[in-house]
């Protein structure tokens, strides 16, 4: 408590709710702010790791592990610092999911969007200006992509594999998504955990194969910046798709129908 004779700024007086109707603060100008943080922070901290890994010339193990932990590390912190705000999507493909599950509105769900491909994007500018611009272009900013290269390489994956790939690990994800944050029975407690461990845990895997994105804004932010759009639409429909059939499970199977819809 700050001593009633010293200066204090005035929070009170000077918060947005003075100046603009609540309902619209507390239904649009937050969440989108915080929608547009989220993404920001994924791509700062996975796409920057991938960019300082290189600088560091890691060990694959090293380096792997590390961009694992990046980005599970990201969307779990912003899902515990700002979840309670706009619901922490991050991501269009789990925003596309809820509103198939009938959890959010046709044009928030267009603006979630919009904030987290804005988001990324300045994400993955920022990179770009903070680092050299022979690493950036090294690493394409941290953009993923399929492992086609590499005569010693077995690692190698074509793009109908890499399409199974990202909708396996975006149907993971929703899955827990769902059965930790959206399914009131599930551990809501530790779902911010438990949603950036399976990015962790997927990323382990794709990470070396298709860059486990997941995300179509982890692609489309360093793609902007980049100006590099290869299998832009793979990274798209991958993610959606995967989203989409584990919402559909969990809304139209697993969680019991509410009474109010019939």
């Amino acid at each position: 408590m700050a001593d009633e004779s010293d200066f204090v700024v005035p929070a009170g007086e000077l918060h947005l709710s003075n100046f603009l109707p609540k309902d619209i603060i507390d239904n649009w100008i937050a969440p989108l702010i915080a929608e547009m943080i989220g993404p920001f922070a994924l791509v700062l901290f996975g796409a920057g790791s991938i960019m300082l890994a290189y600088t560091r010339g890691y060990a694959e193990g090293d380096a792997l592990l590390m961009i694992a932990l990046a980005h599970g590390l990201a969307i779990g912190l912003m899902i515990a610092g700002a979840g309670h705000i706009s619901g922490g999507h991050y991501n269009p493909a789990v925003t596309i999911a809820l509103f198939l599950g009938g959890r959010i509105g046709l044009l928030k769900s267009v603006g979630y969007i919009a904030a987290q491909l804005i988001g990324a994007v300045l994400a993955a500018w920022a990179l770009r200006v903070i680092f050299d611009d022979s690493i950036a272009d090294a690493t394409k900013l941290g953009l993923p992509g399929i492992n086609y290269d590499g005569d010693l390489d077995p690692l190698i994956v074509g793009r109908r594999n890499g399409f199974a790939l990202e909708a396996i690990l975006t149907f993971l994800l929703v899955y827990v998504i769902h059965g930790t944050a959206v399914d009131g029975r599930g551990a809501s407690a530790i779902a911010s955990l438990a949603i950036g461990l399976t990015i962790t845990m997927d990323i382990l895997l794709a990470g070396p194969l298709t860059g486990g994105a997941m995300n179509p804004a982890r692609w489309f932010g360093p793609a902007v910046v980049h100006q590099d759009f290869k299998d832009g639409w793979l990274y798209i429909a991958a993610p959606i798709t995967g989203g989409a059939l584990a919402s559909i499970l969990h809304n139209y199977v697993f969680i019991p129908r509410s009474p109010t819809r019939g």
